[in-house]
C-alpha cells in the first residue's frame, strides 16, 4: 500500500514538473491563404528556447483548425521531437470591451422596466382601493345623497386618470422592451462566431544550449470561405467593357485576423438575367421528347430566422457546388443567377446552422434554425458595413448623378499580383487586411479591367420574345475569371444581374447586357400554309413559322436570332426542312441560326418551314 502511495505522489510531481516547464508562447498571425472553402493560417513568433527538453504552448489558436494539417517549421541547433493539438475550455477569449458596455447600458434598461413596473402595482392597488369604498359608501344608507355624488365623482374621477397613467406606463414599458431587444441583438450580432474555447499546439523540443529562434506555424482552419462577384459597366455599344472583380470574403475560425498578409486560392482543399438555350427537339413514338432546357436561370426570395421570423441580412445565399453566391439585404430578401443543371441552394447565416433547399422554382424562401451554441437574439445592425474593405486605400466608385452625363470618380485600387499555380491560382493582396470572426461578408477588389468586346444582340423567339444585348470578349482565359455573379450597368444605369458562367464557355465569353425594349420581335405560325396529311401508311405534318423583327432604335444592330426544327431519333421519323430562309442549321441539335444587320428604323421577316413524316398507326406530337 505505501509502494503505491509513493509512486502517485512520485508521479503528481513529475507531473507538476513538467507542466512547470512549459513554455507559454504569444504568436501572432501573420498570413492567410483563404480558399474557397476553407483558409491556410500561418503564426509566427520568436523563442527563447532553454537548454534541455521543453515543452512550447502556442496558445490562443482557433478551436476549429484541422489537426492533420499542423505543420511546424524552426530553425537552430535544437530537434523538434513531437507536436500536438489540445483544446482549452479553461482560458475563455476575452470579450470585448464593447459588449461590457452594452451590458451595462442592458442593465440600466432593466432597472427602468423594473421601476416601472412598480409603478403599475402602486396604481393598481389604488383603483382596487377605490373601487372597494365606492361598494362601501354605496351601501351605507346614512350618507345623503350630495356627499354620495360627490364621492363618486372623485372616485370615477381618480379611476379614469388611474387608467390613462398606467396605459402611459405600458407604453413606456414596451418601448423600453424594444429598445433591450435591440441590445440583446446588437450583443448576439458582436459575439457570433466567438467561442469560448480555444486551442493549443504543444511543440516539444530538444536544445543542447539557449538560443533564440523564430518559429512559424501553419494550419487550416474549415469556417471560412470566399465567392466572387462582379461589376459590369458597358458606356454604350462602341466602348469597351469595364469588368470589376470582386472577393467576398467571410470567416467564423474563433481568432480574428488583424493586419494580415491576405492571399485568395481557386484552390479548394474540401475537395480530393441571361439569354435562354435552346435544347435539341427530338421526336419519338407517343410522346414529345425535350431535355430539361434549365428554365429555371434565375431564383430568388427571402431569408428569415425561424425562432422568430424576422428577415437575416447580410445572409450568404451559395450555388451548391459552385464559386456562385450572393447576400441578402437589409430586409433579407436575395436574387441570384444560377448556371445550367444547378440543382440545389445553400443557405447560411452567423448564428444559424446551414440549411440547403433543391431548386424547384424561381422563388424560394428559406427558413434558417438558430445554432444551438448561439444566443436567441439575431439580428446584423450596421448592415452596410458589411460590405466596405476595412482599410484605406480600397478601391472606391462614386456615381454623381443628377448631371447631364454620370460620371465616375475611382480612387487608388488596390495592389494585386496574380500567380499561376500547377492547379489553383493565387490572388496576393498588396495591403495588408484585417477579417474579423464575424461571418460577415468583407469585400476585396482583385482586379480591375476595362476589355474590348464585340456587341450582338440575341433572341430566341421560341422561349421568349425579349431581345438580349451581350457583350462578347475574346482572350479572357488569362484573366483567371471564376463563375459568379454580376451586376449589369449600361449607359450608367444598373439593368439586373447576370452570370458569368465560366465553365460553359470556349474562347469567348459571352456575357448577357439584359434585354433591349426598342427592339420588337413576333414568332407567328402561317396557319394557311401548315397542314397535315395522310397518304398511304404514313402521316404527313408541316408546319410553319415566321418571325419578324422590327428595329426601333436610331441606329443599326448586329442580331443573332436563334430557332429549332424537332430532331428524330427513330428512323421510321423523318423531318423534312423546307425553308431556312438563309438560316445555318446545325442537324445534330435542330438549332437554327440567323446573323444579319438590320438598319435603324428597319424590319425583316425570316420563315422557318419543316415537315414530319411518321407511320399512320403511331401518334407524334409535332411543335
Amino acid at each position: 500500500m505505501f509502494k503505491k502511495l509513493l509512486m502517485a505522489v512520485t508521479i503528481f510531481f513529475i507531473t507538476i514538473a513538467a507542466k512547470a516547464d512549459d513554455q507559454k508562447i504569444e504568436s501572432k498571425v501573420q498570413k492567410v491563404i483563404v480558399f474557397l472553402n476553407g483558409a491556410q493560417v500561418t503564426r509566427t513568433a520568436m523563442v527563447n528556447v532553454n537548454a534541455g527538453t521543453s515543452t512550447l504552448v502556442f496558445g490562443n489558436i482557433s478551436p476549429g483548425i484541422d489537426v492533420q494539417s499542423i505543420q511546424v517549421h524552426a530553425g537552430g541547433e535544437f530537434t523538434i521531437l513531437s507536436v500536438k493539438h489540445e483544446m482549452n475550455y479553461i482560458n475563455e477569449q476575452a470579450k470585448q470591451k464593447q459588449v461590457e458596455d452594452l451590458r451595462a447600458q442592458q442593465k440600466a434598461l432593466r432597472d427602468k422596466i423594473i421601476l416601472k413596473s412598480s409603478y403599475l402595482s402602486i396604481y393598481r392597488e389604488e383603483a382596487n382601493m377605490l373601487t372597494k369604498n365606492q361598494v362601501i359608501t354605496g351601501q351605507n344608507a346614512s350618507l345623503d345623497v350630495i356627499k354620495l355624488k360627490q364621492a363618486l365623482d372623485f372616485q370615477t374621477e381618480r379611476l379614469i386618470d388611474l387608467k390613462k397613467k398606467e396605459q402611459e406606463v405600458n407604453g413606456e414599458i414596451e418601448l423600453l422592451n424594444i429598445e433591450l431587444q435591440k441590445y440583446n441583438r446588437q450583443i448576439a450580432d458582436i459575439m457570433k462566431g466567438s467561442s469560448t474555447a480555444t486551442s493549443n499546439i504543444l511543440v516539444t523540443i530538444s536544445s543542447k544550449t539557449n538560443l533564440h529562434s523564430e518559429f512559424t506555424l501553419k494550419y487550416v482552419v474549415h469556417n471560412a470561405s470566399w465567392f466572387p462577384t462582379y461589376d459590369i459597366r458597358a458606356k454604350d455599344v462602341n466602348s469597351p467593357i469595364s469588368i470589376s472583380y470582386k472577393a467576398n470574403v467571410s470567416q467564423q475560425s474563433g481568432e480574428d485576423w488583424k493586419n494580415i498578409k491576405l492571399t485568395l486560392s481557386t484552390g479548394n482543399p474540401s475537395v480530393s438575367g441571361s439569354k435562354p438555350e435552346l435544347s435539341p427537339d427530338y421526336l419519338n413514338y407517343g410522346m414529345y421528347y425535350k431535355p430539361q432546357d434549365g428554365s429555371v436561370t434565375s431564383t430568388a426570395g427571402r431569408v428569415v430566422g425561424s425562432d422568430d421570423g424576422q428577415p437575416l441580412p447580410g445572409a450568404t445565399v451559395k450555388v451548391k457546388g459552385t464559386s456562385i453566391g450572393t447576400v441578402t439585404d437589409a430586409n433579407g430578401n436575395y436574387s441570384l443567377q444560377l448556371p445550367n443543371n444547378a440543382q440545389a441552394l445553400e443557405f447560411s447565416y452567423i448564428g444559424y446552422s446551414k440549411n440547403v433547399m433543391p431548386i424547384t422554382s424561381e422563388l424560394i424562401n428559406a427558413r434558417l434554425d438558430p445554432a444551438a451554441s448561439q444566443l436567441n437574439e439575431v439580428v446584423v445592425t450596421g448592415y452596410e458595413t458589411q460590405y466596405k474593405s476595412n482599410l484605406s486605400g480600397a478601391v472606391a466608385q462614386v456615381y454623381i448623378r443628377g448631371t447631364a452625363s454620370d460620371k465616375l470618380y475611382s480612387t487608388i485600387p488596390i495592389g494585386v499580383n496574380q500567380i499561376e499555380n500547377q492547379t489553383n491560382i493565387e490572388f496576393n493582396i498588396d495591403n495588408p487586411y484585417s477579417i474579423p470572426s464575424d461571418g460577415k461578408q468583407y469585400t476585396v477588389e482583385i482586379n480591375q479591367l476595362n476589355l474590348d468586346a464585340s456587341y450582338e444582340y440575341a433572341v430566341a423567339p421560341k422561349l421568349s420574345t425579349d431581345v438580349f444585348l451581350t457583350a462578347k470578349l475574346t482572350d479572357w482565359n488569362k484573366y483567371n475569371f471564376l463563375s459568379g455573379e454580376a451586376n449589369l450597368f449600361f449607359e450608367g444605369t444598373f439593368i439586373g444581374k447576370s452570370l458569368i458562367n465560366t465553365n460553359a464557355t470556349a474562347d469567348t465569353l459571352s456575357l448577357s447586357l439584359g434585354a433591349d425594349k426598342n427592339i420588337v420581335v413576333t414568332r407567328k405560325s402561317l396557319k394557311d400554309l401548315s397542314e397535315k396529311q395522310s397518304l398511304g401508311s404514313n402521316k404527313k405534318e408541316t408546319k410553319d413559322w415566321q418571325i419578324e423583327i422590327k428595329n426601333r432604335k436610331n441606329q443599326p444592330i448586329n442580331l443573332l436570332v436563334e430557332d429549332q426544327v424537332p430532331v428524330s431519333q427513330n428512323s421510321s421519323i423523318d423531318v423534312d426542312t423546307q425553308e431556312l430562309s438563309g438560316g445555318q442549321l446545325d442537324k445534330l441539335t435542330g438549332k437554327v441560326v440567323w446573323n444579319f444587320a438590320l438598319k435603324a428604323q428597319d424590319n425583316k421577316k425570316v420563315e422557318l418551314k419543316y415537315q414530319v413524316k411518321y407511320p399512320k398507326n403511331q401518334t407524334v406530337i409535332v411543335q
